[in-house]
């Protein structure tokens, strides 16, 4: 598995939150992504270069902020642990990643003229 790295060099890099605290940003989209890939919250974390501690401590801060659980994990042991997300899990990474679209796509024009007021012409990737 390849380490995660933003897409975009260039770009948005939305942010959720409700009162005071994050609901989800990229950094818990991308650990939901991971777990949904590979199966397991310490091996999505790894991709992403975080420890075990840090991987679990999302997945529960993940697990606690909404409604219902979005990762479902069974402890490891002689048959081995795995983790998937939930049928909820999966609907709020969908709708994360269709905000993430929907607003790269609709600010193209801004961040161009941002990126042509720096001293260095960037490239935004796609």
């Amino acid at each position: 598995m390849v380490k995660v790295r933003h897409s975009h060099a260039f770009g948005l890099r939305i942010r959720i939150v409700f009162g005071d605290g994050l609901i989800i940003g990229p950094g818990r989209a991308d650990l939901l992504e991971g777990i949904r890939e590979s199966g397991s919250i310490a091996a999505a974390g790894r991709r992403m270069g975080m420890s075990y501690k840090r991987a679990w401590q999302l997945a529960d801060a993940l697990n606690t902020t909404f409604r219902e659980p979005l990762i479902s994990a069974t402890k490891g042991g002689v048959t081995g642990g795995g983790a998937q997300l939930t049928p909820l899990g999966v609907q709020v990474l969908e709708a994360y990643r269709a905000l993430e679209r929907t607003a790269q796509a609709t600010s193209e024009s801004q961040l161009v003229t941002l990126r042509d007021a720096l001293p260095v012409k960037r490239t935004i990737s796609e």
